[in-house]
């Protein structure tokens, strides 16, 4: 689904169809990053400081330098005109104290981003537990820290212990639009792929 066009013309916007889009993932894995790079307006975010009350409760383990942490959500959008949709991505938080409200998130939403870090890969496990419990078409998105991933596509999956071994494995960098850009397009192509597979059978 190359060469979409993600400019959003006001004249446009009223053809598109709204895909609500889930930007899930651990504690600091780039959730918010993802977001605010790609969206198209202003995103809304619900960061607070961290402060001593979270010691022993938030988990700062290999990412010692975060100061701020989303408590309900991110949200950004993204207009796809040649694709006829708008993408609304509402980012998870990531500590687990907060993951109560995935499943208010998840009302609605048609697929989601994984975002890993492999220097914590163990962080990723519940949201990819999440996800495919309750049915969700996913991609994993392999957050390239530093711009270095010194693993494979296999690798991350089979670390993960994906159910199914065809959900993609994606390497991106949270900073880089193109990249973003691609991970959401891969997602809509499983999210096509899915829906005309019953099809497929039937026929």
């Amino acid at each position: 689904m190359p060469g979409y066009d993600t400019t959003a013309p006001r004249e446009q916007e009223q053809q598109t169809a709204p895909v609500k889009i889930l930007v899930a993932g651990g504690f600091g894995v780039g959730k918010t990053t993802l977001v605010e790079t790609i969206s198209e307006i202003e995103p809304l975010r619900t960061e607070e400081r961290l402060t001593s009350a979270g010691i022993g409760v938030d988990d700062l383990d290999g990412v010692e330098s975060k100061t701020v942490t989303t408590v309900a959500m991110d949200f950004g959008r993204l207009t796809l005109t040649d694709a006829g949709v708008v993408l609304y991505l509402f980012g998870t938080p990531g500590q687990e104290r907060f993951w109560f409200m995935w499943d208010d998130l998840l009302n609605g939403a048609l697929g989601a981003i994984v975002l890993v870090d492999t220097r914590r890969l163990d962080r990723s496990f519940p949201a990819v537990d999440f996800f495919e419990s309750r049915g969700l078409p996913f991609v994993v998105g392999a957050n390239c820290f530093h711009g270095e991933q010194p693993y494979t596509a296999e690798e991350i999956g089979a670390a993960l212990h994906l159910r199914d071994p065809n959900t993609p494995v994606l390497m991106l960098d949270a900073r880089s639009r193109t990249d973003v850009r691609g991970s959401l397009l891969a997602l809509l192509d499983l999210l096509i792929a899915k829906a005309q597979a019953p099809a497929a059978v039937s026929g």
